[in-house]
């Protein structure tokens, strides 16, 4: 895979099979509805395993349970012609942005089941952020302004979950080669006088999506202990049928 290095790192557990469904693009309304379909069927047992969602979303900018739309430096009718949504959403955090070229994942994982606490899961899901961006040449760290990954001052990638029943969802976005013109046109997570950056700004070359996401599924099945199972979204909505019933 030309540009990333994948290196194995050890597991001190047995792995757990996970579902791994991954989208080209999909809209954020329908992302949402999903998300919620999975964890109601989780949390009830009708679904025993976790499921990972990899996707890219059109342009649309979400807003957290801290708010953020004071956060916005451009108007309502300006958004209207560039044709972004703004989202209220339940996710923790402030406002961010996400668009084509950023690598989204949704996490549906049950806490009480996988014995991890909430900053244990953060901390892994950043973890799986510092390996991509590493595979790819970037070399990243974290924060204590704000949860994600930084290079310097500037933000790599984010992380805002939700937690229902003890079932985590909504989860990271990684921002692989987005437009970044976007990210000025709000203060991201809330953040004054804070840069965004991408792994295509910082390598200076293309970069491949579908390689990051390859990475991305390697780092993630290693940090998380996890054999995924692909599946695909047809066989998804044939499961949450089933589980409906």
């Amino acid at each position: 895979m030309e540009g990333i290095t994948l290196v194995d790192q050890p597991r001190s557990v047995e792995t757990q099979a996970w579902l791994a469904v991954e989208f080209d693009t999909l809209d954020y309304g329908e992302s949402l509805s999903l998300q919620h379909a999975l964890v109601a069927a989780r949390s009830s047992g009708a679904i025993t395993q976790n499921v990972l969602l990899l996707l890219e979303h059109p342009p649309v900018f979400t807003l957290g349970r801290r708010g953020g739309s004071e956060n916005l430096k451009v108007s309502a009718e300006f958004l209207k012609k560039s044709e972004i949504e703004v989202v209220q959403i339940e996710r923790g955090g402030n406002i961010t942005y996400h668009g084509p070229g950023q690598l989204v994942a949704y996490i549906i994982f049950d806490l009480n089941a996988g014995r991890k606490g909430v900053e244990d899961f953060v901390h892994r899901l950043e973890e799986v952020m510092l390996r991509v961006a590493a595979s790819a040449g970037v070399t990243a760290a974290r924060d204590r302004r704000n949860r994600g990954i930084w290079v310097g001052d500037d933000k790599l990638g984010s992380v805002g979950i939700a937690i229902r029943r003890g079932v985590t969802f909504h989860g990271l976005a990684l921002n692989v080669d987005p437009c970044l013109e976007h990210f000025g046109w709000i203060n991201p997570c809330g953040l004054q006088h804070t840069g965004v950056t991408s792994i295509r700004r910082e390598i200076l070359q293309p970069v491949s999506m579908q390689g990051i996401r390859k990475a991305f599924r390697h780092h993630f099945s290693a940090v998380f202990e996890a054999a995924l199972e692909p599946i695909s979204r047809r066989q998804l909505a044939a499961r949450l049928e089933c589980a409906s019933k």
